[in-house]
């Protein structure tokens, strides 16, 4: 049975008191520990992945008034799978003036620290990988790794248009990075931490009503943008505009290594969603307080039944607030024209940088002023 605590279930010592009680030593239950979060992050990102495949042709081909995938599986189910066998089964060619070695690292580059990422994404008050204290700093950090391996991808395939694609990532990713880290920093200033879990105890004090969209409306808009710029989603997917680029940065790249472009992309996509979630929406909060939900059944906060259903509520919530901002994206995708080069980088230094350094000083200035709204 998992071990409750007043912050909630905690998975990891419920299950190396597991093994303990077998007669396993600490050391070594703690070694059989490691390897399982990271199996299940990759488990979550594939999964999340597939669906989030499967929505984007659904919902491209309800846009679009037509019928979408529907012949492999129920309504298409299987038709993610499908892709992915496809894709891995395909040859793997490499041009013959490629750099063969930075052709190779780049999608790596690419997949690796998204996924990474996902080690600070928390789904309960203890349902999480790394409960590290600057979690929300080192999801950027990681996100600024991503551009290297597109500009080394475009520059390693020897093609023009595919070191153009490289080079519109990195601009790209360097003119929404900024504002998207101001708008962060408006969330920790309030939350006074880096911690994710923090983060969002912060806005589970009054359900709905506490979460930080009411504070940060400006943060949460510009968080928006620069997430979908960063995920190069329409309308900015400047860096693989097949009318100007062919594919961009992509364009030499075959089976798999083709295959962990749009990997990175779509986990990226849930991670930003789950991201805008935890930071802005209250990430596992219900919408009621939980001890409203406890007073009704008459329970302590504490009690077994009560914090299997709060883990259990906390995880819904987080998924489902994921998808609908997801859902969210996907729409933009089939809806909005994409936007010019020079309106993109215009957008994000011109406009959203200077408005991100002024909701940042307004945050500061009201979190002076009313310490009790805003964290003081």
């Amino acid at each position: 049975m998992p071990i409750l605590m007043n912050t909630g279930i905690d998975i990891e010592l419920s299950f190396n008191n597991a093994l303990q009680g077998l007669g396993f030593s600490k050391s070594f239950a703690h070694m059989l520990w490691l390897p399982l979060p990271m199996l299940v992050v990759l488990t979550a990102a594939l999964i999340g992945v597939l669906a989030t495949v499967w929505l984007e042709r659904k919902i491209s081909a309800a846009a679009q008034q037509r019928v979408g995938p529907e012949y492999a599986g129920a309504l298409g189910l299987l038709q993610p799978m499908a892709d992915g066998l496809k894709l891995l089964v395909k040859e793997d060619i490499i041009p013959a003036k490629a750099d063969k070695v930075l052709f190779t690292l780049g999608p790596i580059l690419v997949v690796i620290p998204v996924v990474l990422s996902w080690l600070i994404v928390p789904f309960g008050q203890n349902l999480l990988i790394s409960n590290v204290g600057i979690g929300i700093f080192l999801w950027i950090a990681l996100s600024s790794i991503q551009p290297i391996g597109l500009l080394m991808s475009g520059y390693a395939s020897n093609n023009k248009y595919s070191l153009l694609g490289g080079l519109r990532a990195a601009a790209q990713s360097i003119s929404y990075e900024i504002p998207l880290a101001l708008s962060v920093l408006a969330v920790v200033m309030m939350s006074n931490s880096l911690s994710t879990i923090d983060i969002v105890n912060q806005q589970n004090g009054a359900g709905i009503f506490s979460w930080n969209i009411w504070r940060q409306p400006i943060g949460f808009i510009i968080f928006w943008i620069c997430a979908l710029a960063e995920c190069e989603r329409l309308p900015f997917d400047l860096p693989e505009a097949e009318e100007e680029l062919v594919a961009g940065y992509q364009t030499e790249y075959a089976g798999m290594k083709f295959a962990l472009f749009y990997l990175g992309s779509y986990i990226n996509l849930v991670l930003s969603a789950l991201l805008v979630s935890i930071l802005y929406l209250g990430g596992w909060g219900f919408p009621v307080p939980v001890e409203w939900i406890a007073s009704l059944f008459k329970q302590s906060i504490d009690q077994a039944f009560i914090q299997v259903i709060t883990a259990s509520i906390g995880i819904v919530m987080t998924i489902l607030k994921t998808y609908l901002l997801v859902f969210l994206a996907i729409l933009l995708r089939w809806t909005t024209p994409r936007v010019r080069i020079d309106q993109l980088l215009d957008l994000g230094w011109k406009f959203l940088l200077p408005i991100s350094l002024v909701n940042l000083l307004f945050t500061a200035a009201l979190k002076l002023s009313f310490p009790i709204a805003f964290g003081g």
